[in-house]
């Protein structure tokens, strides 16, 4: 079942920051990841979440996340982001199942 990261970072060295980036990017990849919003603008509809920076990467399965997460390998990395933002960080393991009517509502 394919697994989900979201992360909403408040970036308080945005040099530093984009160094991290340009090292992330790869571990995200080699994991068979792929990033789907990336620093991406929110509008808060409902709730007291205020987020900064929101990522949300996709991965194969829930242990490679986790891996991607907890490996040796990639802790110096992960390290920099936190001396660099503040990030909180999710994993989600879902699929989509939809078994209802496939009628479109025409006020959407």
């Amino acid at each position: 079942m394919t697994a989900y990261i979201i992360v909403d970072i408040d970036v308080h060295n945005p040099d530093e920051y984009r160094k991290y980036l340009a090292l992330v990017t790869p571990t995200v990849l080699a994991c068979g990841g792929r990033y789907l919003i990336r620093g991406a603008e929110s509008e808060v509809v409902s709730g007291d979440w205020q987020p900064k920076r929101v990522v949300l990467m996709e991965f194969p399965n829930l242990e490679v996340a986790r891996h991607w997460v907890h490996c040796e390998e990639h802790a110096h990395i992960h390290a920099m982001r936190n001396q660099n933002a503040k990030a909180n960080m999710v994993i989600l393991e879902a699929s989509v199942d939809f078994t209802g009517s496939s009628a479109v509502l025409s006020d959407c």
